[in-house]
């Protein structure tokens, strides 16, 4: 699962942060209790950046077996051996050297994740550079297609474990599967503030469930862990031509989820994500593994669930109970993890403004956005229902997933090369391993199209287009309002020409541009002829950093007369909140009140233009975002009774 983005997190704690604001506060951090919030952060890590990855052995196994014995090949040792041999070193080199020991290294100010390489990459080369820009779209495109089916392959393969324990219950594992994740997303508005302290301990404990359901048939056939050698993978692959390469596909199962560790780097810290991974999530995962292995060696006709059937049956339901909490852990990982994305996507316009809850009053990372979480819960319920089975569903599994990690091998090659400033040699060397590897995952997916694989790349070109006719129609109809507005220092040299009434209070008119009168400005002296005895033109930033430090949040500057400048800086993970920035500028001088201060907006009704250089389709859809896209009151968190809006027609 691709976290290009940052995702929930138990608590939003930022280690050097944290740190460094209790050192300056009250001295040196005492020893214990850095080791305290060490500890904390890493069971965190566990039920968040695990919980995916985690559940992936309820099947991926099985479903490598099942695809590399497809073509009549039985589930020889050779075979089992090659699986298992592929699998470890998958979660070797991907995940343990891939994320955890270089692409941690990649931070954007303590954040990671795709959108957060894209900036920092996109920083790196000195301006806005339209092919690594695509890059981002791409990858977090594909995520959106990753987010609805990882809710419902996880939830499905966990509740299909009551067909095992009884098979009378088959009829029941969909709706089951339907109930427990409309329940899900029905309590999302609730926030997971109440409920993430448990996240942690239950994942904990169900790893040291995948460790001992292994390690006993491990102990049976020990002659399983001769598959760390890779020769047995490779030579798999050499014997089994197209079905190894389907097999292959099958075999990605095992890393989905593993974007995570990057994409939570801001929330935990690179010591915690290393400490989960290296001492609980890795040695979990690879005896549960070789012991599904083992246990297909001993019984094959245990490939009907080799996960459930090597616990015994005393253990089944409460087995089926553990992984189906850990499953819906994984699944709020993923919605979070959508919201996060989307206000990053949002804030780096790519996508029109849309309405974020606050779910928790500490935690800034834990927001809900409904009509996302609308939208998620009817795309996961259909694919519940058209593909009825997590055997199905993994054929459309994996592709979003190995996209992802191309698009962030390719974007960490520009990092290291000009960030890090490494020889271009170098820089090759270090990633064109690994873009190999992610682009053979990302092959070996592309054969599952026809079965379900055009599911993600469905969802994923609908959501590049919608950023891409945004990303156009945006800038075309800043353009065009650009030329609607005048230069400011003309229209402060024409007031002081010809003074107007004047009322109490403070103004401040929001613009993009902040050289030019806005729009908003412009009607209202033309329909009030009046002006306030202060006036702020406002202009708000986005920049290509998480965040903005307070120091640099607010920038003033006198206009001449009763007209100022400011502009406020945000990160692209941060809330804008106006009001709050604004109180700021108290320490430079400028006394604020909110109550004697309006907000004057310009709400503008976008109409088709037969002459708009996007085609008619683009522009139709463009026009249609704009309409739906939320007021800029609540999005920059204005006081609702302080806001005018005045209204402009603009065609685009």
């Amino acid at each position: 699962m691709p976290l290009g983005q940052t995702r929930f997190a138990i608590q939003r704690l930022h280690m050097p942060h944290a740190l460094s604001a209790n050192t300056a506060a009250h001295g040196a951090v005492p020893e214990t209790a850095a080791r305290r919030d060490f500890w904390r952060l890493t069971l965190g890590c566990i039920g968040v950046v695990y919980g995916d990855i985690g559940t992936s052995p309820l099947y991926a196994f099985r479903e490598s077996v099942l695809a590399a014995t497809s073509g009549g090949h039985s589930a020889s040792e050779p075979v089992v051996l090659g699986i298992l041999s592929l699998i470890v070193w998958a979660l070797l080199l991907i995940v343990t050297v891939k994320y955890i020991l270089i692409l941690l290294r990649a931070d954007n100010d303590g954040e990671g994740g795709t959108l957060a390489l894209m900036a920092l990459a996109n920083r790196s080369v000195g301006g806005h550079s339209l092919v690594i820009i695509t890059l981002g779209i791409v990858s977090a495109a594909l995520f959106y297609g990753d987010a609805m089916i990882t809710p419902a392959i996880s939830v499905l393969s966990a509740v299909e474990g009551l067909s095992i324990a009884t098979p009378a219950l088959n009829a029941y594992v969909v709706p089951l599967t339907i109930a427990i994740l409309f329940g899900l997303f029905a309590v999302q508005s609730r926030g997971t503030a109440s409920v993430a302290a448990f996240f942690g301990p239950i994942t904990l404990v169900w790893f040291i469930a995948l460790a001992a359901g292994g390690i006993v048939h491990v102990g049976q056939n020990p002659a399983v862990l001769t598959a760390l050698d890779p020769v047995y993978g490779l030579s798999f692959l050499a014997h089994h031509g197209w079905i190894g390469l389907a097999t292959l596909g099958a075999v990605f199962l095992a890393v989905t989820g593993c974007e995570a560790l990057y994409a939570d780097l801001g929330h935990f810290g690179k010591g915690p994500i290393r400490t989960a991974w290296i001492f609980v999530a890795l040695p979990a995962l690879t005896l549960n593994y070789f012991g599904q292995g083992a246990l297909l060696l001993a019984k094959p006709e245990a490939i009907e669930s080799p996960f459930y059937l090597l616990y015994p049956s005393w253990a089944l339901l409460p087995m089926i109970g553990l992984a189906a909490a850990a499953t819906v852990i994984a699944s709020q990982a993923v919605i979070t993890g959508t919201f996060s994305l989307t206000n990053q996507a949002v804030q780096l316009g790519l996508l029109p403004r849309l309405n974020v809850t606050r779910t928790s009053e500490t935690q800034a990372g834990q927001i809900y956005m409904p009509r996302i979480n609308g939208i998620l819960l009817v795309g996961v319920l259909f694919l519940v229902a058209e593909f009825e089975s997590s055997g199905a569903l993994a054929s459309a599994y994996g592709i979003a997933v190995s996209g992802t990690m191309v698009v962030t091998a390719l974007l960490a090659l520009i990092v290291v090369w000009r960030s890090w400033k490494w020889p271009l040699w170098s820089a090759v060397a270090l990633i064109a391993p690994f873009l190999l590897i992610d682009t053979t995952f990302l092959t070996a997916n592309m054969l599952k199209v026809l079965s379900g694989g055009w599911v993600p790349l469905l969802i994923g070109s609908g959501v590049i287009v919608i950023m891409l006719t945004w990303r156009r129609g945006a800038r075309i109809l800043a353009a065009k309002t650009r030329r609607l507005e005048m230069p400011i220092h003309e229209l402060i040299e024409s007031l002081e020409r010809k003074p107007r009434t004047r009322v109490a209070g403070t103004a401040v008119f929001l613009t993009a541009s902040p050289d030019s009168a806005p729009t908003a400005l412009l009607h209202s002296l033309k329909h009030y002829n009046t002006l306030h005895n202060n006036n702020v033109i406002l202009t708000i930033i986005t920049e290509n950093v998480p965040r903005v430090a307070t120091e640099d949040r607010v920038q003033m500057e006198p206009l001449g007369g009763s007209f100022m400048r400011a502009v406020l800086r945000f990160g692209f993970v941060e809330a804008p909140n106006v009001p709050k920035a604004l109180a700021i500028a108290r320490k430079l001088g400028w006394t604020f009140d909110i109550m004697s201060t309006s907000f004057f907006l310009s709400r503008r009704a976008v109409r088709p233009d037969p002459r708009s250089p996007m085609p008619t389709w683009q522009d139709k859809l463009f026009i249609f975002l704009a309409q739906n896209a939320d007021d800029a009151s609540s999005y920059f968190q204005l006081p609702t009774d302080r806001v005018v809006e005045i209204g402009t027609q603009i065609s685009v």
